[in-house]
């Protein structure tokens, strides 16, 4: 059962100080500047059997998380034994799962419960057939499986074939995000968790902390909210070349394994690049590319929309409070580190840093596409987004409640209220700025975009 290939990821089995210190994520988190605990670790159920599932984006920090879980299990007095993870990047097929499994769950029939975390679960050739006949066979009946994958239909094929497998727990399914502006705020240690919530009730807005939130949220529109970009500026005072590379070989790499071409995705990139912020279609995208049919272009954004890569936002009916599917859509990266990632790779550049992300950001009209991505980004977690395609358009149309909530994006250092003719319709639109102080415009709140991204976790 313990494969010595899974040993370096199981050293809890010799000691809980040796997994401590030496477990390769665990040993990394030590040596950085700055380290996120993902509330996700006190969401995860820790005594309810059943299959969980944990999505994200690659290099978002599943691995970590898990890692953080399982010490958080041992510190809590669980056998080390009865905890296993294993990473489906080493396991060939279904049938290699069941057997190492079945053996797992052989050694552990004197235990009441275990513990199963399978990593990066989409490797694994059939896992789907596997994780269901370990589960219809009754091998895992008492243990508590975490399966995590960087694919999110993946969760909805969790979803779909093990219904009923998922215990008593509230949600079986997790996804994990970078970090919000928020987390980042907080994991950077800028302010206490209660001057945060003293900003977001617009109690204490005074000029030192609003220039300092603007501050970091300059900074967050380079780093994003991916943890190894935020140590190497803490560590190095700028992203290191590789730190780009490893994400962009990331996608490169999962878009190949799926059959994709990479020149394919290169143009798709560099299109959805050119025209970030804008209406498009899959016909646009593709007649400013060399591919023939507009279904590639759909195929390929698909992916990227399942990697967690880009996301798409429609246009809303707001009488149906739904997408209308027949109008353009905008596409926008997932979190502003991905975006980066995927240009220093498409212009291949030595050092990204420098030649491409300072210059990208510093650029007005480029930096306020990137903005309203960011505003999006943050809503789509907690409400279904969509934008306002009317006589004139509004950035963000979010669903509170079966309300439609209008905002609209300015990241501009003027307002001028001829921009603002479509938001102005709407008496509950908000106006998002790059003002420092509050204020309104015919009634409508202008509040400082920074500040109000502090409501999204």
């Amino acid at each position: 059962m313990d494969d010595a290939v899974f040993a370096p990821n199981n050293l809890h089995h010799e000691s809980i100080e040796l997994f401590r210190k030496s477990d390769p994520q665990l040993r990394k988190l030590a040596s950085c500047p700055f380290v996120h605990r993902s509330e996700l670790i006190d969401e995860i159920p820790s005594d309810i059997p059943g299959i969980y599932t944990v999505g994200g984006g690659r290099q978002v920090g599943k691995t970590t998380l898990l890692k953080q879980w399982m010490l958080k299990l041992l510190e809590a007095g669980k056998t080390p034994s009865d905890l296993w993870y294993i990473t489906g990047e080493l396991i060939n097929d279904h049938h290699s799962l069941v057997k190492m499994v079945g053996q797992f769950s052989e050694n552990r029939k004197k235990s009441p419960f275990f513990y199963l975390l399978i990593d990066e679960v989409t490797y694994i050739k059939d896992w789907d057939k596997g994780i269901k006949y370990l589960a219809d066979s009754g091998i895992i009946s008492k243990a508590l499986v975490v399966l995590t994958g960087s694919d999110l239909s993946f969760i909805k094929e969790a979803r779909k074939r093990f219904p009923g497998r998922h215990g008593m727990s509230d949600s079986p399914e997790f996804l994990l995000y970078p970090l919000s502006f928020r987390e980042t705020l907080s994991v950077k240690r800028i302010f206490s968790m209660a001057e945060i919530e003293d900003l977001v009730q617009f109690h204490d807005t005074g000029s030192k902390k609003m220039d300092i939130l603007f501050s970091e949220f300059e900074n967050y529109m380079v780093h994003g909210g991916y943890m190894t970009a935020i140590n190497d500026i803490a560590s190095y005072g700028r992203i290191q070349p590789a730190t780009f590379s490893t994400y962009s070989d990331w996608i490169r790499g999962d878009m190949l394994k799926r059959g994709k071409k990479e020149s394919v995705l290169n143009e798709i990139l560099s299109a959805l690049i050119r025209q970030y912020g804008s209406q498009a279609t899959w016909h646009s995208i593709a007649s400013a590319t060399s591919i023939d049919h507009h279904a590639t272009v759909s195929d390929y954004i698909d992916l990227l929309c399942d990697m967690e890569v880009v996301f798409v936002n429609h246009a809303i009916i707001e009488h149906k409070l739904c997408a209308a599917p027949k109008k353009a859509r905008k596409i926008f990266f997932t979190d502003p580190f991905i975006m980066h990632s995927a240009r220093a790779w498409i212009e291949s550049v030595k050092k990204p840093y420098e030649e491409s992300v300072l210059p990208f950001v510093a650029d007005a009209e480029k930096a306020g596409s990137l903005v309203e991505g960011i505003a999006i980004a943050h809503c789509r977690r907690k409400y279904s987004c969509f934008y306002i395609k009317a006589e004139k358009e509004v950035d963000l149309a979010y669903i509170k409640n079966r309300k439609v909530n209008q905002v609209e994006v300015k990241w501009t250092n003027q307002i001028r209220s001829s921009e603002l003719s479509q938001i102005l319709k709407y008496p509950g639109g908000i106006i998002l700025s790059k003002q420092k102080a509050s204020g309104k415009i015919e009634n409508h709140p202008v509040v400082p975009l920074p500040l109000w991204l502090l409501n999204f976790y």
